[in-house]
């Protein structure tokens, strides 16, 4: 019995940090004053490591809620009814590939407070794994690539014939990094009311083969409610992104959808304080119908990540069986160009890290 009690006695002076090598060897330079410090710093970090241990353990049975918009540190999460705004665990940056982005699903930690908006305030502990992601690069090159939404079903990739005048070879790059990160490409093409019959009749040439190539495609005007109809079939029960060059008329689309929206329309950013885009950051919109939508910010650049020139082929099966019109085969060969060695080797080093 007396060896367990000196075994005990043993186990206990440690934890209170009376064994420290400092304070075995070197206590007697120390204060009484000192001593204590030492020990009350020793039971802190005691304590600290196992309220972290506690709080990494329950992960799994914390809620998970989605981001809906993301702004710098902090972001918007929805869970049942109810909008916390969220900060992100510093340890999470250290693990993780990418920072937090619309659509990810995480388990979060009610903190207890509200802010003066009325939000409850919590903490981001994990993201759940996506099931897509849309990606974008910085530029051209595509060395550093920027995920705009996770865990999307579709993207409505919308143009206008004019005021702002259609770009295919954005529309191409759009439809691939859709395909590319597991979401259903959709082709809207808006303003139909403004066009006339020999740019209508063009358009509706090109969209005939997108068609053929698995894309549906929409033709719409926001003045004629007939044409929209269509879309609200496709949005239904569906978490949709919107994309687009800017001014091509996204959120004027939704408006019509869900009237009741407050998105904004050609106003100036208060985000971004430059007034270039009404929609300054993606943002995910719920709708009464069902399903939802995320408004990204109109794109003059639309880099590809994770396409090379060994496996551009694969988004271009009419250029590889000859059945392409010139106009996709002039795109293909501007993807082709614009692919660098260096991008190609980048994407096949993440490949192998993802695998």
């Amino acid at each position: 019995m007396s060896k367990k009690r000196r075994q005990k006695d043993f186990t206990s002076r440690y934890l209170r940090g009376a064994l420290d090598e400092d304070n075995v060897e070197q206590g007697q330079r120390f204060s009484d004053k000192n001593k204590h410090f030492q020990q009350r710093k020793t039971e802190k970090t005691g304590l600290l490591r196992a309220a972290q241990e506690e709080q990494t353990g329950d992960i799994e049975s914390l809620p998970i809620g989605q981001v809906i918009q993301v702004y710098s540190r902090f972001c918007d999460v929805k869970y049942e009814g109810n909008t916390y705004l969220c900060i992100k665990r510093k340890t999470m940056s250290s693990l993780s590939e990418t920072d937090l982005v619309v659509g990810d699903q995480v388990h979060f930690r009610d903190l207890g407070t509200i802010d003066p908006q009325g939000r409850h305030e919590a903490m981001i502990e994990q993201v759940r794994p996506r099931k897509t992601v849309l990606t974008r690069t910085e530029s051209f090159k595509g060395v550093e690539q920027h995920p705009i939404v996770a865990n999307a079903e579709q993207m409505l990739i919308v143009a206008s014939l004019v005021q702002p005048r259609v770009k295919w070879g954005l529309i191409d790059r759009m439809v691939i990094a859709a395909r590319g990160g597991g979401l259903l490409p959709i082709l809207c093409l808006n303003k139909v009311d403004l066009a006339d019959e020999a740019q209508l009749a063009k358009a509706t040439e090109i969209l005939a083969h997108y068609e053929t190539l698995g894309v549906r495609t929409l033709q719409t005007s926001v003045h004629k409610p007939e044409t929209t109809a269509p879309l609200a079939e496709l949005l239904h029960d569906k978490l949709t992104v919107l994309a687009g060059h800017s001014g091509v008329g996204k959120s004027s689309l939704i408006r019509v959808v869900e009237p009741g929206f407050t998105i904004r329309i050609g106003e100036i950013s208060t985000y971004t304080e430059k007034g270039r885009h009404t929609t300054s950051s993606a943002k995910l919109y719920r709708l009464t119908m069902g399903g939802a939508v995320i408004d990204t910010p109109g794109v003059k650049l639309f880099g590809l990540w994770g396409v090379t020139r060994d496996n551009l082929d694969e988004y271009f099966p009419d250029v590889v069986a000859g059945t392409a019109p010139e106009w996709r085969k002039e795109s293909y060969e501007r993807i082709r160009d614009s692919v660098s060695e260096q991008s190609t080797a980048e994407s096949q080093r993440s490949q192998r890290g993802r695998e």
